[in-house]
């Protein structure tokens, strides 16, 4: 029985207001727990870093992620050790074998020029849907605000149904500062230009998932949401802890 006045989710097929976890080795029986619990909360699980390459079971992890209509898609990482090693053809081909229809284009380690990185989403946007990403895992490395805004919208433009902006699991880089500070001046001008719905942060604590909440809204597009954190998640999203307590029951900031 609902009686309280929260503020109001998006739920079923979600295209917003996503939580997306990564999963950095969950065993089988473990991921089955979870999820006959907390599945409908969870909208995308990305197998972290490049462990899919080497995962056990994946094919049955990457079904049961789907029996829960949930989207699995290998971390950048695996991309991108491909893409170093010439290997995309037979990267898209293991994609195929193993059932995973989201791939991120990412250049973390890398650093892919975005004209390669656009070159490469025509191509395969017809066949899977991608999931871009923006930044690097470089805490060193810090790109100015006009091309973090460019190079979202011109992914976006390319086909990319998300664009992810990086943050790490750790979130020291991307995003945010090497301390674990965020960058609020930067997130509140990317969202002054883009469609944030269209955008997912990477989150990995608490706090940084609060801030986003918060600034954004209850909807805002989660990532790298670790599994055992996805009730807590929900449950800040629906103002059901101290530091959300507060949100307006439409709080959609420039979430239109």
């Amino acid at each position: 029985m609902n009686f309280l006045s929260l503020p109001e989710r998006t739920s079923g097929n979600r295209t917003y207001g996503l939580t997306s976890v990564i999963d950095f080795g969950t065993p089988l029986g473990e991921l089955k727990n979870i999820l006959s619990d907390y599945g409908e909360l969870i909208d995308i699980a990305k197998i972290g870093i490049g462990s899919a390459y080497v995962a056990p079971n994946l094919k049955e992890k990457v079904n049961l992620y789907k029996e829960y209509h949930i989207k699995p898609y290998c971390g950048g990482t695996l991309f991108e050790k491909c893409y170093y090693q010439n290997k995309i053809p037979e990267y898209l081909s293991y994609l195929r074998n193993i059932g995973i229809e989201w791939l991120e284009i990412s250049n973390g380690t890398l650093d892919i020029p975005i004209q390669e990185r656009l070159q490469l989403i025509s191509q395969i946007k017809n066949d899977f849907h991608i999931i871009g990403e923006v930044g690097s895992k470089d805490s060193n490395s810090e790109m100015p605000v006009s091309e973090w805004k460019e190079e979202i919208k011109l992914l976006l433009e390319a086909g990319c149904d998300y664009v992810i902006t990086e943050g790490r699991d750790s979130g020291t880089s991307g995003i945010y500062e090497k301390c674990g500070n965020i960058r609020s001046n930067l997130i509140h001008e990317l969202c002054k230009d883009l469609d944030c719905k269209q955008i997912i942060f990477e989150a990995p604590s608490s706090k940084h998932q609060m801030f986003f909440i918060k600034e954004i809204g209850p909807n805002v597009n989660l990532g790298n949401v670790k599994l055992q954190d996805v009730l807590v998640l929900e449950s800040q999203r629906c103002g059901l802890r101290s530091e959300t307590f507060f949100l307006e029951d439409h709080h959609t900031c420039t979430l239109p």
